[in-house]
């Protein structure tokens, strides 16, 4: 099953409530909640709250979008570590989504990126303690800004609970995307839902229907349950939410359809 969703930080200059009722509104099943907006490392008050008006609504959080990134001292490190795990925890998230350091693939030597593989599976290994998995974000400038470095990680990392995100790579033709969405598919949980193009432009979702059409019939073919999180609205207005919303929901019964078609 794919659930539809709304990432938090779309609208992180709104109050918790207002996303809330906007994602209720829109006929969303799940928020994932941000860590740089609403829902603070280590604030678990915070954290509850969000996790409360969530559930009144009749919706799911998703997962927590964190922004850790596995930098510094062990010590700031590990200060990092429990708060983002504090906030989860507070949210009842399921999954944490991280970042795989803060450079692309290319620029980290091999000393670099083995602390950041055992970061992450020390951040792993401890959310796993509490039945927590692990995303990592799939996005430039980190260490899964390309297909085959991501791929590598996952295998380095080597942890069940650690899979991908997926979101098509800003200004990456369509074949090219779904081709990157093939290779990792069976080892993704969660897809950010946007309409980037030809670079950083934000269109309606409907302008790039051709692409999300084949990504939902992909992951509706591969069958796991996962998470499609609206992003980047046009304009960031609230008011395109219900129709962009209408758009994913109907991309995704498309998708299921044509499945139980065949």
């Amino acid at each position: 099953m794919i659930r539809p969703g709304l990432c938090s930080v779309t609208f992180r200059a709104l109050e918790v409530d207002r996303v809330v009722e906007l994602a209720a509104d829109a006929g969303l099943a799940c928020i994932e909640w941000a860590g740089d907006a609403h829902v603070p490392p280590g604030d678990t008050v915070a954290a509850s709250h969000a996790r409360e008006l969530t559930e009144q609504a009749g919706l799911v959080v998703a997962s927590y979008g964190s922004y850790l990134r596995f930098k510094g001292s062990d010590e700031e490190f590990s200060a990092e570590l429990e708060g983002v795990l504090a906030s989860a925890r507070a949210l009842g998230a399921p999954r944490i989504r991280v970042w795989a350091g803060s450079r692309g693939s290319a620029d980290v030597d091999e000393r670099d990126r083995a602390r950041i593989v055992r970061r992450i599976q020390e951040f792993a290994d401890r959310a796993a303690e509490h039945g927590v998995d692990v995303g990592l974000e799939f996005h430039g400038r980190t260490l899964t800004d390309e297909l085959g470095s991501t791929l590598h990680l996952l295998d380095e990392v080597a942890r069940p609970t650690v899979l991908s995100y997926w979101q098509p790579h800003q200004g990456m033709p369509d074949a090219d995307a779904l081709e990157t969405l093939r290779q990792v598919l069976p080892r993704t949980s969660t897809t950010h839902v946007f309409s980037w193009w030809p670079t950083h432009e934000r269109l309606p979702l409907a302008a790039r229907a051709g692409l999300w059409r084949e990504v939902f019939t992909l992951l509706a073919a591969e069958g796991s349950d996962r998470d499609a999180l609206l992003e980047f609205l046009p304009g960031d207005d609230p008011a395109t939410l219900a129709g962009e919303a209408q758009t994913l929901r109907t991309l995704i019964a498309d998708a299921a359809g044509a499945g139980d078609a065949r």
